[in-house]
């Protein structure tokens, strides 16, 4: 990467390769021409140099031409183009009765969507515009998707890193996914999802006016910058006005920090006043940051955030989207992993419509005669969640049975029938159970845990009276 002074920039110019500020933020991309705004920008953050590895372009020798449009215009068409052929080839693959290839067809589609979102990003960052047709169309992609991938693609949505990518586009897309399936738990008419769908795509928006380091910084930040983040609503405001977007998206983007008791901002409006779609996405971007790391903080778990937002303190957001979101994603949030009465370690997959307290869930080890995982019902044969699994019991699990996996993988041995694993030799040791947070009241009865206490503090005994046990991992070693 070669270093570019601020002052060496003018407008007009482009370059063979992204134009970067560190090595994951893009502020030009290639073949994009540089603008008296974006320099007046970079000079107002505070930047004095960017990164690139490439050079100054000269149109002909990468095939643009600044006096022909139609390239721009191709490349437009291009942004979301992506995401459709995702989609249809996901119509199109055959997975059987495979959870791991379902999983993967979801996954591949929803990293496209990713794509989208950043390309929307970048592309209003060096354009000012946003293509609102398209926007649109992608969204009503993503309602039908999400209705007919429901319980992969919340299980994608909690466990994807953030890696190498900007945190507001995970933070985006996780929001928007959480709104569509809270927006589909209201029964919401198709026209009001989209509309929900664009907003929570372009809530963050107004982040792009704002210097890179406040919302990117590895450490907490001051009451005076606080204060300018709190300002992204505003600018994201302006921007979705100035873009000639509806109202209801306008509000919508304005209004996703309020919070009903009026403590919010950036008009202290109270329930009444806040518009429906901010009330969603406030829930759902709430619950997401919540439960995503943060460069300047842990992340705590699924289940632990929605008791957060079950407790409500100071009626902060609305009961009705959060008994939605409850309903949406279980009081064990799908892609939860939890030790069960049976002692057996098994993944949150689906929710119980009749019952948030118990969701369906599959267990890690144990197979059906046609090769799946086998699923359980909770509540069934009383077998029930005892605790979720600790972080670094989750990790340790995982990595013990993807070793098992590629060492089956590599047996030619015909399938045998199914049944129940066997006990393998001890591998490992899981440290014992942690005290599970405390059940929080719930806006209904029928949202109160009756599982979420079990667990009983340290010991040397392997089991307390409860019930509760430390987790034997010997069966995937």
């Amino acid at each position: 990467m070669e270093s570019i002074n601020i002052n060496t920039l003018r407008a007009g110019i482009t370059y063979t390769s992204d134009l970067l500020i560190d090595s994951s933020f893009l502020i030009l991309p290639k073949t994009a021409e540089m603008t008296d705004e974006l320099i007046k920008a970079l000079r107002q953050w505070g930047f004095e140099e960017v990164i690139s590895d490439g050079s100054i372009s000269l149109g002909g020798d990468i095939g643009v031409s600044r006096a022909d449009d139609s390239e721009n215009e191709i490349q437009k068409e291009k942004i979301g183009e992506n995401v459709k052929k995702a989609i249809e080839s996901s119509k199109h693959t055959a997975v059987g009765n495979s959870d791991k290839a379902r999983m993967e067809l979801v996954r591949s589609v929803y990293e496209e969507y990713m794509n989208y979102i950043e390309s929307v990003f970048t592309h209003y960052a060096t354009h000012k515009e946003i293509d609102q047709e398209e926007l649109s169309d992608t969204v009503q992609d993503l309602c039908i998707f999400i209705k007919e991938h429901r319980r992969y693609i919340l299980r994608v949505n909690s466990t994807i890193q953030a890696e190498d990518r900007n945190f507001l586009i995970i933070h985006t897309m996780r929001t928007t996914v959480l709104c569509l399936a809270i927006a589909q738990q209201l029964h919401l008419q198709l026209s009001k999802m989209v509309e929900l769908g664009v907003t929570s795509i372009l809530h963050e928006i107004g982040m792009l006016r704002l210097p890179p380091q406040l919302y990117m910084t590895s450490r907490k930040l001051s009451v005076r910058e606080k204060a300018q983040i709190s300002k992204h609503t505003l600018l994201g405001y302006t921007i979705i006005k100035d873009l000639s977007f509806g109202l209801s998206i306008q509000l919508g983007v304005l209004e996703h920090h309020e919070k009903e008791n009026g403590t919010g901002y950036p008009r202290r409006l109270t329930g009444d006043k806040i518009s429906s779609i901010a009330k969603i996405i406030a829930v759902a971007c709430t619950y997401e940051a919540i439960s995503s790391p943060r460069s300047y903080k842990d992340e705590k778990s699924t289940f632990d955030a929605l008791l957060e937002l079950l407790q409500n303190k100071e009626h902060a957001y609305d009961g009705s989207v959060i008994k939605a979101l409850l309903y949406t994603v279980s009081l064990y949030p799908i892609g939860t992993y939890v030790y069960l009465s049976n002692r057996k370690i098994a993944e949150v997959i689906d929710t119980n419509p009749d019952n948030p307290k118990t969701p369906v869930v599959q267990l890690l080890t144990e197979k059906e005669a046609d090769g799946s995982l086998k699923t359980l019902q909770i509540g069934e044969n009383n077998i029930n969640i005892l605790r979720i699994l600790t972080k670094k019991e989750k990790e340790d699990i995982l990595k013990l049975v993807r070793e098992k996996e590629e060492k089956e993988t590599s047996k030619t041995s015909p399938a045998a029938p199914a049944q129940e694993e066997e006990t393998l030799p001890e591998v490992s040791e899981i440290n014992k159970a942690e005290p599970a947070p405390a059940a929080a009241p719930a806006p209904s009865p029928e949202a109160q845990p009756e599982t979420a206490n079990t667990a009983a503090p340290e010991g040397d005994a392997p089991a307390a009276d409860d019930g509760t046990e430390e987790v034997d991992i010997s069966i995937f070693g």
